[in-house]
């Protein structure tokens, strides 16, 4: 699933690790939210919403799953 985690993260001027922080998890796991090799649960999702301050269809793009 594509996203734009990493986009938003660098005009917070966040690390991996501080947004790991953030949302209690792993930072392996924003890493691999990133370059698209886990799609997120839907209350981390929801948690990475929040952070961020934007809706959650405006960060991740479900269309670009393949079927």
């Amino acid at each position: 699933m594509r996203n734009r985690i990493r986009v938003l993260r660098a005009e917070h001027e966040w690390s991996q690790a501080e947004v790991a922080d953030r949302l209690g998890i792993a930072r392996q796991t924003i890493n691999a939210l990133e370059t698209g090799k886990y799609a997120p649960s839907l209350p981390l999702a929801f948690k990475i919403s929040k952070l961020f301050k934007k809706p959650v269809e405006e960060i991740f793009d479900p269309a670009s799953e393949e079927s």
